[in-house]
Protein backbone atom coordinates (compact mmCIF):
# COMPACT_ATOMS: atom_id res chain seq x y z
CA UNK A 1 0.00 0.00 0.00
CA UNK A 2 1.32 3.54 -0.32
CA UNK A 3 1.39 6.09 2.39
CA UNK A 4 1.58 9.67 3.50
CA UNK A 5 2.15 9.72 7.21
CA UNK A 6 1.75 12.96 9.10
CA UNK A 7 3.35 13.51 12.75
CA UNK A 8 3.12 16.39 14.99
CA UNK A 9 5.03 15.44 18.41
CA UNK A 10 6.66 17.23 21.28
CA UNK A 11 10.22 18.43 21.14
CA UNK A 12 11.29 16.29 23.12
CA UNK A 13 10.05 13.07 21.03
CA UNK A 14 10.04 14.81 17.45
CA UNK A 15 13.49 13.55 16.86
CA UNK A 16 12.98 9.80 17.75
CA UNK A 17 9.80 9.99 15.07
CA UNK A 18 11.94 11.22 12.63
CA UNK A 19 14.48 8.39 13.17
CA UNK A 20 11.73 5.95 13.18
CA UNK A 21 10.07 6.79 9.86
CA UNK A 22 13.29 7.64 7.58
CA UNK A 23 13.32 3.90 8.19
CA UNK A 24 10.18 3.09 7.02
CA UNK A 25 9.31 5.63 4.31
CA UNK A 26 10.89 8.26 2.28
CA UNK A 27 11.30 11.69 3.95
CA UNK A 28 9.33 14.08 1.94
CA UNK A 29 9.07 17.78 4.50
CA UNK A 30 9.55 18.36 7.66
CA UNK A 31 7.02 15.53 9.31
CA UNK A 32 5.94 14.55 6.22
CA UNK A 33 6.55 11.00 4.86
CA UNK A 34 5.73 8.87 1.95
CA UNK A 35 5.88 5.93 0.23
CA UNK A 36 5.15 1.81 -0.48
CA UNK A 37 4.80 -0.10 2.91
CA UNK A 38 2.96 -3.32 3.54
CA UNK A 39 0.30 -3.59 6.45
CA UNK A 40 3.05 -5.37 8.65
CA UNK A 41 5.43 -3.02 8.23
CA UNK A 42 3.34 -0.17 8.78
CA UNK A 43 1.65 -1.72 12.07
CA UNK A 44 5.57 -2.50 13.21
CA UNK A 45 6.26 1.51 13.07
CA UNK A 46 3.12 2.46 14.68
CA UNK A 47 4.20 0.41 17.39
CA UNK A 48 7.66 1.79 17.89
CA UNK A 49 5.85 4.97 17.64
CA UNK A 50 3.42 4.47 20.52
CA UNK A 51 6.44 3.27 22.89
CA UNK A 52 7.46 6.97 23.00
CA UNK A 53 4.58 8.94 22.07
CA UNK A 54 2.66 10.75 24.30
CA UNK A 55 -1.32 10.66 22.98
CA UNK A 56 -2.21 13.66 24.70
CA UNK A 57 -0.02 15.61 22.68
CA UNK A 58 1.44 14.21 19.76
CA UNK A 59 -0.24 13.11 16.67
CA UNK A 60 0.19 10.67 13.63
CA UNK A 61 -2.21 11.06 10.29
CA UNK A 62 -2.12 8.34 7.50
CA UNK A 63 -3.46 9.12 4.51
CA UNK A 64 -3.68 5.31 2.80
CA UNK A 65 -4.28 4.16 -0.69
CA UNK A 66 -3.54 0.83 -2.75
CA UNK A 67 -1.24 1.95 -4.66
CA UNK A 68 0.71 5.41 -5.48
CA UNK A 69 -0.08 4.71 -9.16
CA UNK A 70 -3.36 6.40 -8.73
CA UNK A 71 -2.32 9.67 -7.00
CA UNK A 72 -0.89 12.61 -8.82
CA UNK A 73 1.86 15.00 -6.84
CA UNK A 74 2.61 18.18 -7.35
CA UNK A 75 5.59 19.99 -5.95
CA UNK A 76 5.45 23.46 -6.26
CA UNK A 77 8.62 25.54 -4.85
CA UNK A 78 11.67 23.27 -3.95
CA UNK A 79 11.23 19.44 -3.51
CA UNK A 80 13.32 18.14 -0.65
CA UNK A 81 13.88 15.28 -0.68
CA UNK A 82 12.93 13.22 -4.38
CA UNK A 83 11.73 9.90 -4.02
CA UNK A 84 12.66 8.97 -7.79
CA UNK A 85 14.90 6.12 -8.54
CA UNK A 86 17.13 5.91 -11.44
CA UNK A 87 18.48 2.05 -12.24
Amino acid sequence: MYVILVYDFGEKRVGKMLKLCRKYLNWIQNSVFEGEISEVKLKELLQKAHVFMDKTEDSIILFKHSSAVYMDKEVIGKERSSTDVFL
